[in-house]
């Protein structure tokens, strides 16, 4: 038998298990014997990496089944959408591979490559397939005419705009590539032929940015053949060393693991916004794998605020969040004083901020006088020496992390580093 044959027998054995499996219901099981070629044919795999002995996993089975009963009512084709699930457990080295740290954990995969980010919608089954609905839609919002860049763009999006001779033109097939991996990140806007003549020569393409959020404004400039080129100039903008906090990603953004240094604004404050994105491309981008760089609505973020003893006529102002506690930048207008904001990351780090909240600023060592050491049984003749002793100070308590709370609930997952203690 060859080794065409072997492989068409195999797809063939997968399609109709598939099928099978459809009938009967249900998610479908995914083990070390059919994962691969389950997520390397199927355009969307969407995947619960679930624990038998976890209660919320238990909890979320029957609305999985049933979320895959309507997805393969919609889809029946072959090819197009699996919703299948994962025993963790018996499953340890698939688990392990997509580094999966709590229960339940879903994931989508496309095209055989997980999404950068994991699934944090509600868990109803009407949810789950208007997910898996939107995820196979378009990205690429097609204009006819510049003059309706500005009505189609979202100001308060970051957006990349191709301007092709044709659709079949190969950078447009790349662009639509990027704008599939990058849907959640940016907004995809494509026009084509007489219609944007005057945005790029005649025969070829160009892929321009914009965001009116941090004032960016630029063209890629590289081989435009390149997919990979292409994906790290559009991500590097798409996904930005500064990212925006908001309740639909303060999870994601916690799970990280890293201190925020956040600047709380005004919401139509966005002069502040550029200038604190500049002062972190110039002179923060170092401390990227240290610290997570945010900005913050400090109107929707009153709380946070509030716990620092601020509100909104205080705005704007920058904080760190070490997820034990939060120290507020002593004065918001020195924030340009070069090396001011990177010291106060290094005195995260070193600890002084949390000593300086619990004791006060540090002092030098002061002299008393009054108390002396007696020095007269050394024989030397020297006079009595005075003693230092360092200033009193009061002890203070920096405000508890708000943000925190915003980490993986306790009421929906089971996490992993608790040793099977439901959390």
């Amino acid at each position: 038998m060859s080794k065409f044959t072997s492989i068409s027998h195999l797809l063939s054995f997968i399609l109709i298990s598939i099928q099978i499996h459809r009938i009967l219901g249900g998610a479908l099981q995914l083990d070390n014997s059919n994962f691969d070629n389950i997520i390397g044919n199927n355009e969307l795999v969407f995947v619960n990496f679930y624990a038998d002995w976890c209660r919320f996993s238990n909890m979320l089975a029957p609305t999985w089944d049933e979320a895959a009963d309507k997805v393969n009512e919609k889809f029946p084709d072959g090819g197009k959408v699996v919703v299948g699930k994962v025993d963790c457990d018996s499953e340890s080295s698939i688990a392990s591979r997509f580094h999966i740290t709590k229960y339940p954990t879903l994931k989508l995969l496309r095209n055989g490559q997980a999404a950068k980010k994991e699934y944090r919608g509600q868990r109803s089954a009407d949810a789950f397939a208007e997910f898996i609905v939107d995820q196979l839609e378009d990205p690429i919002k097609e204009f006819s005419d510049l003059n309706e860049l500005s009505d189609m763009a979202d100001d308060k999006k970051r957006t990349v705009i191709g301007y092709f001779e044709t659709k079949e033109a190969p950078e447009y097939a790349l662009f639509k590539k990027i704008s599939i991996n990058l849907k959640e990140d940016c907004q995809f806007l494509a026009g084509f032929g007489d219609s944007v003549r005057s945005m790029h020569p005649p025969g070829d393409s160009v892929i321009a940015f914009k965001s009116t959020i941090s004032g960016e404004d630029n063209a890629f400039t590289g081989d435009y053949k390149s997919f990979d080129e292409i994906s790290i100039w559009a991500t590097e903008r798409c996904i930005p060393l500064v990212r925006e906090i908001t309740f639909q990603n303060a999870e994601e953004l916690t799970e990280e693991g890293l201190p925020f240094l956040i600047l709380f604004h005004n919401t139509e404050d966005t002069e502040s916004i550029k200038e604190y994105t500049r002062l972190v491309h110039d002179e923060l981008a170092d401390q990227k794998q240290q610290v997570n760089f945010l900005t913050a609505d400090g109107i929707q973020f009153a709380h946070p605020l509030h716990h620092l003893g601020k509100g909104k006529k205080d705005l704007p102002l920058i904080a760190i969040d070490s997820f034990r506690h939060m120290y507020l930048f002593p004065d918001y207008s020195q924030m340009s004083i070069p090396g001011k904001l990177k010291t106060f990351l290094q005195d995260l780090y070193s600890g002084k901020l949390h000593r300086e909240f619990h004791y006060g600023p540090d002092e030098p060592e002061t002299e008393a006088p009054l108390q002396l050491e007696d020095n007269s049984q050394n024989g030397d003749g020297a006079p009595p020496a005075p003693i230092s002793s360092p200033k009193p100070r009061n002890p203070t308590t920096p405000p508890e992390s708000t943000f925190k709370k915003l980490a993986p609930s306790k009421n929906r997952y089971t996490l992993l580093d608790a040793d099977h203690d439901e959390l």
